[in-house]
């Protein structure tokens, strides 16, 4: 049996190979017309102009400009492209001050520290070499004076400070990219759309200024003030004398906003105020601190070998003058006060937009309410029952005459 099986397999594998398959017919594909004109073949074959003239026809058939909605896509989407570069641009730039901060501080309290501890020494040579004694004093003053320079500088500028604006402006920035991402997505771009995304770009940029000369923000102005990235124009809309409850508002939900705003302006825009101003008095009294302290010892270093209290003021006033420069850029004071200065803007932004959207007598203009008031307690970190429960105190309270003890913001 095994024999005439592999007899048959010897056959079978003498036999020639043939290749068989089979052809169906395909139907031909149906190519949708694209709603561009026709273009004749030897078009095709003219010259580079000939060919840039078609190219163009193309884009002019496909986005005609009598489509208002497509334009204003384009354009959305161009002015995406800005916002995502100066998103890259601010974050890079914030990096590099964050660098500046960290090497100046160090270079400072270095050459600070040395020419103390040169100072000292000269000191304690008590006149054993008078070329020595001069080597240590003028070495000393020197860097004193080099140390004084720089603290003027970094003091002008405030390289936290200036990170801090970078940090601010690539957030905001971002938060503009998605909500424009959003309006591609959701609906039909306008050309209001366009406007108001070209406005709110224009205001950051004036908000937070990427060139020192010229443009820089004042690091000490008079007084705390809030900061502003939005356009002026945003909450001057036009506003109807027609007025119907529907799209998700009722007066108890004006009612609740009113009294959030109250809260906020009582309670927490007061606060962030009295925080920014200490900050800011403090800053100032470390700039100028920090070099005057330095620019004594420099001083006082050139009359070291003149006595014991001569050789104390350069030791003490290095001393200080490092110690000051630690505080003020270490713990980054410039910093925590344009973080004020950032979350007063917050409070005031929200001010503006639940005035601005109550002001508007037509409710269907408006945002629909509950998703409005949802809005708002994310952006005070709370539910929307904290956020009426919050309304519901604040309006006791005032009826009662008390104040309330409670900040809107649970953020921060």
């Amino acid at each position: 049996m095994m024999a005439s099986l592999q007899t048959t397999s010897v056959l079978f594998s003498s036999l020639p190979k043939v290749n068989a398959s089979l052809h169906i017919p395909i139907p031909p594909r149906v190519t949708p017309k694209l709603p561009t004109r026709k273009l004749q073949t030897q078009e095709f074959n003219g010259s580079l102009e000939n060919r840039n003239s078609i190219t163009t026809r193309i884009y002019e058939d496909l986005y005609s400009p009598t489509d208002k909605s497509n334009e204003a896509t384009i354009q959305l989407y161009a002015i995406l492209e800005e916002v995502a570069d100066r998103i890259e641009m601010h974050r890079n730039i914030g990096e590099q001050r964050n660098n500046w901060n960290t090497l100046l501080l160090n270079s400072i309290n270095m050459i600070t520290l040395t020419a103390t501890a040169m100072a000292g020494v000269a000191a304690a040579t008590n006149g054993d070499s008078t070329a020595s004694l001069l080597a240590m004093k003028l070495s000393s003053t020197l860097l004193f004076s080099a140390a004084t320079g720089m603290s003027l500088i970094i003091n002008k500028l405030q390289p936290s400070q200036l990170a801090e604006e970078q940090r601010n402006a690539t957030r905001l920035f971002k938060q503009l990219h998605t909500e424009i991402q959003t309006i591609i997505a959701l609906r039909n771009p306008t050309q209001e759309d366009v406007k108001t995304s070209m406005e709110k770009v224009l205001a950051l940029d004036k908000a937070y200024p990427l060139p020192l000369l010229g443009a820089m923000l004042d690091k000490f102005p008079a007084k705390y003030e809030p900061a502003v990235w939005w356009p002026s124009s945003e909450s001057k809309r036009e506003r109807s004398g027609i007025r119907n409850r529907s799209n998700g508002w009722s007066e108890d939900l004006e009612m609740e906003l009113r009294e959030v705003i109250e809260v906020v302006k009582k309670k927490d825009l007061e606060d962030y105020e009295r925080l920014g101003n200490i900050a800011l008095k403090v800053n100032k009294s470390l700039a100028i601190a920090g070099p005057l302290l330095s620019g004594i010892a420099a001083v006082g270093s050139s009359f070291v070998g003149n006595g014991s209290w001569a050789a104390l003021v350069p030791l003490v006033a290095g001393s200080l003058a490092s110690a000051v420069n630690s505080f003020e850029h270490g713990g980054q004071v410039g910093m925590v006060f344009e973080m004020y200065r950032n979350c007063g803007g917050f409070f005031t932004l929200l001010e503006e937009t639940i005035n601005a959207t109550l002001d508007e007598k037509n409710m269907d203009k408006r945002e629909n309410g509950e998703v409005f008031e949802m809005k708002v307690a994310m952006k005070l970190g709370r539910s929307v029952s904290e956020l009426r429960r919050l309304a519901s105190k604040s309006a006791s309270r005032r009826i009662e005459g008390i104040a309330i003890d409670e900040f809107a913001s649970k953020l921060f």
